[in-house]
């Protein structure tokens, strides 16, 4: 965790440095808010519905999971979504496609992990409306596009919000970008379509949601396959370079392993010597980190898919939100 992000989740003498701070960004991001609302900043309608997947906080809480598990959802519908990022992280700039062979450092950790699930076509760029016409231009099948992150990006209009949760973290310190955690307000929540708790409890109205996996595929040779109890007598190191890594480590307690844990910052650029753990039998990922270890991976590189599990309600939710687009689901 970065030295800063450690003052994110309690109080501490160094927000009285901070806070002013956080009020000077309170007011340009509400200050642009406005400009958008007003139309004197410019946003655009694409020909498609838009679903917007992100959260209110800095750090991971499960948009990526989210993302595949509703295009899934969708396609299961009868509907052809694509997928749009940033590409956080990664080198490109201008609109183009993700493919399964990419380097993380190109196209970025997630749009790659996305890409390799082979559900739709994956796509990015910084600007996210010409990545998202791009998208469709090469696609002419796609009727519905999903923003990977993207809550705050307002020149990309949407049809349907949805804000992810981190149901451990919550909100941290409750303040505002850089003394805390926050992006936007907690209020903010009160204008999206729907609000996923992502391994929390979730209040009413609000839909949770649960990552589930217990079966790891060897990094070099994929075609190998483990389970939890498998490692039961090994010398297991954890590896995880995502947002809330004890999540990771948690699940795999959970399954039953007794791990050594070793957290690293979200987007980590791994090097072969963070796998290269002299007394691991077996080293245990994620899949967002995998797609960064695979070209120097060992024999002792084991990978854990998880796999999103939410309330069905949620998809017939945002069914009924783009409706009004006159496209029916078969």
């Amino acid at each position: 965790m970065a030295r800063i992000e450690q003052h994110w989740y309690r109080i501490t003498p160094l927000h009285l440095i901070l806070l002013p701070l956080s009020l000077l960004f309170w007011l340009l991001s509400a200050m642009r808010r406005a400009l958008y609302r007003s139309g004197i900043l410019d946003s655009e309608k694409l020909p498609v519905p838009v679903i917007v997947i992100g959260n209110i906080t800095v750090g991971g809480s499960g948009k990526t999971p989210l993302t595949l598990w509703l295009a899934q959802q969708l396609l299961d519908e009868g509907w052809h979504p694509g997928i749009i990022s940033r590409g956080y992280r990664g080198s490109a700039t201008a609109p183009q496609a993700a493919s399964p062979f990419d380097a993380p450092t190109e196209v970025g950790d997630e749009p790659l992990l996305m890409a390799q699930r082979k559900l739709c076509p994956v796509w990015i760029g910084r600007d996210r409306p010409a990545t998202a016409r791009a998208l469709l231009d090469a696609h002419p099948e796609c009727d519905i596009i999903l923003s990977d992150d993207g809550l705050q990006h307002y020149r990309l209009q949407r049809d349907a919000e949805i804000a992810v949760i981190d149901g451990m973290r919550r909100f941290g310190n409750g303040l505002l970008l850089p003394a805390g955690p926050l992006r936007e307000l907690p209020s903010r929540l009160k204008k999206v379509d729907a609000v996923v708790i992502n391994g929390g409890a979730a209040a009413e109205g609000e839909y949770r949601m649960q990552l589930e996996g217990s079966v790891f595929q060897n990094l070099l040779n994929p075609g190998t396959v483990m389970r939890a109890s498998d490692f039961h007598d090994m010398r297991t190191h954890a590896i995880a370079g995502i947002g809330h890594p004890e999540r990771f480590f948690n699940h795999l307690e959970k399954l039953g392993l007794t791990i050594s844990r070793h957290p690293l910052p979200d987007h980590h650029h791994y090097a072969p010597s963070d796998i290269a753990i002299a007394d691991a039998d077996a080293v245990l990922m994620t899949e967002k980190d995998a797609v960064k270890c695979a070209a120097f991976a060992n024999e002792k590189c084991w990978v854990l898919r998880v796999d999103a599990q939410i309330d069905p309600a949620l998809t017939l939710h945002i069914l009924r939100k783009i409706a009004p687009h006159g496209l029916q689901a078969a």
